[in-house]
């Protein structure tokens, strides 16, 4: 991330789990064959939880049609996941503080209008304003005059905010409350993305029929059933597409999806069934991926609940974490395609520091009922977790039970939603009881991404209602060091304050398990679990 000089910078660490990564997917299965670049191909996704709003999508679902409607002003390569310009010519700072923006110029919505500074500041002071209830304002909170837009109670006091200042069509200025050190990464999420002017004048309508300025433009959403785009011939970005679209396919079960991949009517999954994990390199041969993702699987607690309040509960997720084997649910249940967790932040990434669990990620049934016990017990001696049933996720769920009720007496049993929409409905609006399923795959690579936007407070993905003022504290001073590695060396730090209230439960660090079909040829996965969407050849 970002040092005092424009942005031209490599995460060493997140670089070399892409780097493996791009050469794991095989482009086999005909790869010499022709390709037709007006041909859609069709993804493995699931019903998006909001409208397609780039700020109201922090989940899969919408984030990953998102991010090929919109462009923002940087995006990471997918070959290494270093930084590149995108909408952004160059992104200058002298103080990790105060950022000069300029723009390429040529750039245009899918509705022909050009992309200028007025864009992005006013979608991001939008975003950031409380009264528009976009999940995704609290990444704005970096920037001057936030808390006027958003204040922690009350209405707001501005607009805008005072630190976004347009010079003209193709500058600006971004000046943040304090520095922070690694701020360019994060302008490569969806959040920042610009929208139209058009937007304003309907932004639940927009929501339906977005206008974005991505390599894809939207063509139509049957909710629950698929969303489809289309290429779009002027984009100016340097991932053109070679194809002429993306269907988004929405599945009931990872199961089906499989099904439909075998049969040449799914051309590329986004991970494949459990069921399937032990069989799926032979079924599919060289169209089989199997490469690095920086990515986590979590049980989260709600600790807006008083059942699971109040420092005692601590030691009952500590023991709850004991509980767990997770080596031999990997092993077995998972085929070994994914590595038992004992951190918070996933293997590969910049910043990632094995074993910041302590003892509490391993494998102890002794000490796990000592733990339950002290902390008075799990509430009515059942722990129920929450799950999306679409997503692949029962098999291992029942284990995670099976273990802590063998271990422990505590009953407990899987909680499915019809899907990932209902599942997030329940964690978002605070209707769950008990503990629920939450995966992490990284916005941008570092570790501050694993941590303050899931762990600080008030942050948009703190599922769990967690609150520390020592973790806040840490967060801040990692912000505000003098180099990435200095900031990510500080995360690691605030990391370990989460040992002590164990808001969630770190379980294991995912892979990309997929495929894909006959259909298709050059397939590439990243270290964000996205194919290389714009570089994928649909047969001719």
């Amino acid at each position: 991330m970002p040092e005092a000089t424009r942005v031209r910078w490599v995460l060493a660490a997140a670089t070399s789990v892409a780097l493996v990564a791009s050469g794991c997917g095989s482009s086999g299965g005909g790869g010499s064959s022709s390709s037709d670049a007006s041909k859609t191909f069709s993804y493995q996704s699931s019903e998006p939880q909001n409208p397609l709003q780039p700020a109201n999508a922090n989940e899969a679902g919408g984030g990953r049609i998102i991010q090929n409607l919109f462009k923002g002003l940087v995006d990471y390569n997918p070959t290494d996941a270093t930084l590149r310009m995108q909408v952004a010519d160059s992104i200058d700072t002298s103080d990790a503080q105060t950022f000069n923006v300029t723009l390429k110029s040529g750039w245009t919505f899918h509705d022909g209008t050009p992309v200028k500074s007025s864009n992005f500041v006013n979608a991001w002071n939008w975003a950031a304003t409380v009264t528009n209830n976009q999940i995704n304002s609290s990444w704005f909170s970096d920037i001057q005059g936030y808390k006027d837009v958003h204040p922690e109670s009350g209405a707001p006091t501005a607009t805008t905010m005072s630190g976004l200042t347009v010079t003209d069509d193709t500058h600006f200025t971004i000046k943040l409350t304090t520095k922070v050190s690694y701020f360019e990464y994060k302008l490569g999420y969806i959040a920042f993305s610009p929208l139209p002017d058009s937007f304003y004048n309907d932004p639940a309508g927009f929501g339906q029929n977005p206008v974005g300025n991505g390599p894809y433009q939207f063509v139509s959403w049957a909710h629950n059933s698929q969303v489809v785009t289309k290429s779009y011939p002027n984009y100016q970005g340097v991932d053109k597409p070679k194809n002429g679209g993306v269907v988004f396919k929405m599945y009931t079960t990872a199961e089906a999806a499989y099904a439909d991949l075998q049969s040449n009517n799914l051309d590329v999954m986004d991970q494949v069934p459990p069921s399937a994990l032990a069989t799926y390199k032979n079924d599919l041969g060289d169209r089989a991926i199997d490469s690095p993702q920086g990515a986590i699987q979590n049980i989260g607690f709600p600790l807006y609940q008083p059942d699971w309040a109040g420092p005692e509960k601590a030691k009952v997720r500590q023991g709850l974490s004991m509980a767990i084997d997770r080596a031999t649910i990997t092993k077995t249940v998972l085929q070994g395609s994914r590595a038992p967790a004992s951190a918070w932040v996933a293997e590969g990434v910049e910043g990632y520091k094995q074993g910041n669990c302590g003892d509490f990620c391993n494998f102890d049934p002794a000490k796990a009922k000592q733990l339950i016990q002290e902390g008075g017990g799990v509430p009515g001696n059942k722990l129920t977790i929450t799950y999306n049933a679409d997503g692949g996720h029962k098999e291992w769920v029942d284990a995670v039970c099976n273990s802590i009720r063998q271990n422990t007496g505590v009953d407990c049993v899987g909680d499915p939603k019809v899907d990932f929409k209902t599942a997030r409905a329940a964690i978002t609006g605070h209707t769950v009881t008990g503990a629920f399923r939450t995966g992490w795959v990284q916005d941008y690579p570092l570790n501050a991404n694993f941590l303050a936007d899931v762990y600080r407070t008030g942050a948009a993905s703190n599922d769990f209602g967690y609150s520390s003022p020592e973790f806040d504290k840490l967060a801040t001073q990692a912000d505000q060091a003098d180099s990435i590695q200095a900031s990510a060396t500080g995360y690691q730090q605030a990391e370990a304050v989460l040992q002590q209230d164990m808001p969630a439960i770190p379980l294991w660090y995912y892979r990309t398990n997929s495929g894909y079909s006959t259909n298709v040829q050059n397939v590439v996965f990243d270290s964000f679990g996205n194919p290389a969407w714009t570089q994928v050849e649909v047969k001719g």
